[in-house]
């Protein structure tokens, strides 16, 4: 393909960007690799790949600087997984189009609220790990449930809630997503690999710039970024997604 190195280069920069606020790309390569002629399917399942593999190799960087929350994350996988179910059952059987307006509307607010309020950082305290737990178990069913209905990954929804919620600071909310987020990337994907639609011959070599992306993304966050910064990225990008859920509910594709 001609834009092939142009291609391999944007997925580095969206691996390279994303993992530094606890995402894995997926949110822009699914699109991406459809404007670009990709099948859906096709699209779909290399986004879940490099997904996978820019989150993979966040979360290792942070898991051996010790920045992601094992305690926190390993209820909120276990829930998110069971409720996802439960939103593709009620995308079946309500009008999406009031809900994405809704879903929106609450994400351009989260995104806003991001931008202005203090950081939580300095405020963060010591949780009893009983409730943190269980905090974990309330927030991954809902992302399960969001996730299940909106046919989108959940990591969008990890951070705000683990920040504002659980009151985690922003650099291990935003290190403990990237390894809930391999989890739900990696079942996704397995489903398209079970029916073979899966393209090797673009997806491996477009692997190693998800890796090497998701390497400098999580490097440049754990010794450079400040909490500041990584909420006012992410909010960027819940504003991009917001803009998507609009286009959608409007009748877009």
């Amino acid at each position: 393909m001609t834009f092939a190195v142009p291609l391999i280069l944007a997925i580095f920069f969206i691996s390279f960007v994303l993992t530094m606020v606890g995402l894995g790309g997926g949110l822009i390569f699914s699109p991406l690799f459809v404007i670009l002629g990709f099948a859906k399917s096709d699209a779909a399942a290399a986004s879940l790949f490099l997904n996978l593999i820019a989150a993979a190799s966040a979360a290792w960087t942070y898991s051996r600087k010790k920045m992601v929350d094992f305690s926190l994350s390993v209820p909120l996988i276990i829930s998110s997984a069971l409720a996802a179910p439960v939103g593709a059952y009620l995308n079946m059987h309500i009008d999406a189009r009031p809900f994405l307006i809704i879903m929106a509307v609450v994400l351009a607010l989260a995104g806003a609220r991001m931008l202005v309020s203090p950081a939580v950082d300095a405020e963060a305290r010591p949780m009893a790990r009983s409730r943190k737990i269980a905090g974990g178990i309330c927030i991954g069913a809902l992302i399960g449930v969001m996730g299940g209905l909106l046919g989108i990954g959940g990591g969008v929804f990890i951070v705000p809630l683990l920040i504002y919620v659980l009151k985690t600071p922003t650099k291990i909310a935003a290190a403990s997503s990237t390894f809930i987020v391999c989890f739900s990337s990696l079942t996704g994907f397995l489903g398209y690999a079970s029916a073979g639609k899966i393209d090797w011959l673009f997806i491996l070599p477009a692997a190693v710039a998800s890796f090497a992306g998701g390497q400098a993304g999580s490097r440049l966050m754990s010794a450079k970024l400040k909490g500041k910064s990584i909420r006012v990225i992410f909010s960027l990008i819940l504003f991009l997604l917001c803009a998507k859920l609009i286009h959608r509910a409007m009748g877009g594709l």
